[in-house]
C-alpha cells in the first residue's frame, strides 16, 4: 500500500511540475551585444539552480525545484541557438535596431527607447522590442519625421 501511495504521490507531483515550454517568437531572435550576454547569464543562472535541485534526495521534492529551471533551461537553449548578434548601428541619420530614439507625443510628453531584440525589451527601463508596434514605425525614419499610430502622431526628435 505504501508503494502504491508512493507511485500515485509522484504521479500527481509530476503533474504539478511538467510546466509548458515558455512560448517563443516567430520572429527572427535579433539580440545586441548586450541582449545576447544577457541571455548567456540567464542560462548561466538556469543551469545553476537546476544544478543546486539536483541532489534532492526526495523525488517529489526535486522535480518541484528542477521545474522551473529546466523549463527556463529550453527557451533560452532555443534562443541562444537562434540568436542573430547585430552590430551597434553606425550612423544615426536613421533610427535603427540597437539605437535609441527620443520622439514627441501629441499630448507633449516625451519619450526615449532604445530598440532591442524581444527577449532584452523592458520599456520600464527604456527599452522596447523592434517588433513592436511603435519600434516598427519608427525603423528607418529620422529626425524631424512624423509617423502616426493609433490616431497619435509621434515626432522623432532625437536619434542616439
Amino acid at each position: 500500500m505504501a508503494v502504491a501511495f508512493t507511485k500515485e504521490e509522484s504521479f500527481e507531483t509530476a503533474s504539478e511540475t511538467l510546466l509548458p515550454d515558455r512560448p517563443i517568437s516567430p520572429h527572427p531572435n535579433l539580440v545586441t551585444e548586450a541582449g545576447l550576454k544577457a541571455l548567456e547569464l540567464h542560462f548561466q543562472q538556469a543551469r545553476e539552480a537546476y544544478d543546486a535541485a539536483s541532489p534532492i534526495d526526495d523525488v517529489n521534492e526535486r522535480r518541484r525545484h528542477t521545474a522551473n529551471p529546466l523549463r527556463d533551461l529550453r527557451y533560452l537553449t532555443a534562443r541562444l541557438r537562434t540568436a542573430q548578434l547585430v552590430p551597434a548601428p553606425t550612423s544615426i541619420d536613421t533610427v535603427a535596431f540597437g539605437g535609441t530614439v527620443t520622439f514627441r507625443r501629441d499630448d507633449g510628453r516625451v519619450q526615449t527607447y532604445r530598440i532591442v531584440g524581444e527577449d532584452e525589451a523592458d520599456p520600464k527601463a527604456g527599452s522596447i522590442s523592434y517588433v513592436s508596434p511603435v519600434a516598427r514605425l519608427l525603423m528607418g525614419k529620422a529626425v524631424g519625421d512624423v509617423v502616426e499610430t493609433g490616431g497619435l502622431e509621434l515626432e522623432i526628435i532625437a536619434i542616439a
